[in-house]
C-alpha cells in the first residue's frame, strides 16, 4: 500500500468566518490523521473564500472519509468536498 494525495475544498458557513482561525482549528483536528502538504485560500465569489487543503493519507479504505468527517466536525465548516485524489 502506498499513499494518496487528496485535495479537499472546505467551505465556511458564512463570509464572517475568520479563515485564519478556521485553518488553524482544522489543522489541529486532522494533524494526527494525515500529513498536511499545503493550505491555500481560493476565492469563490461574493466575498466568500474556501480553504484548499492538500493532504497525504495512507491508501487504505476509509482514511479519506475519516479526514473529511474530522473537518466537518469543526465549528464554522459548512461543506467539505474532495476535489482530487492522486496516488503517490
Amino acid at each position: 500500500m502506498g499513499d494518496v494525495m487528496v485535495q479537499l475544498r472546505v467551505l465556511p458557513e458564512s463570509v464572517e468566518i475568520d479563515l485564519g482561525r478556521l485553518k488553524n482549528e482544522i489543522t489541529n483536528v486532522i494533524d494526527k490523521l494525515c500529513k498536511i502538504n499545503e493550505v491555500k485560500e481560493e476565492e469563490i465569489g461574493f466575498g466568500l473564500s474556501a480553504l484548499m487543503f492538500s493532504v497525504i493519507v495512507p491508501d487504505e479504505e476509509g482514511k479519506i472519509d475519516s479526514v473529511e468527517n474530522a473537518i466537518s466536525s469543526v465549528e464554522g465548516v459548512s461543506q467539505v468536498d474532495t476535489r482530487d485524489v492522486t496516488l503517490i
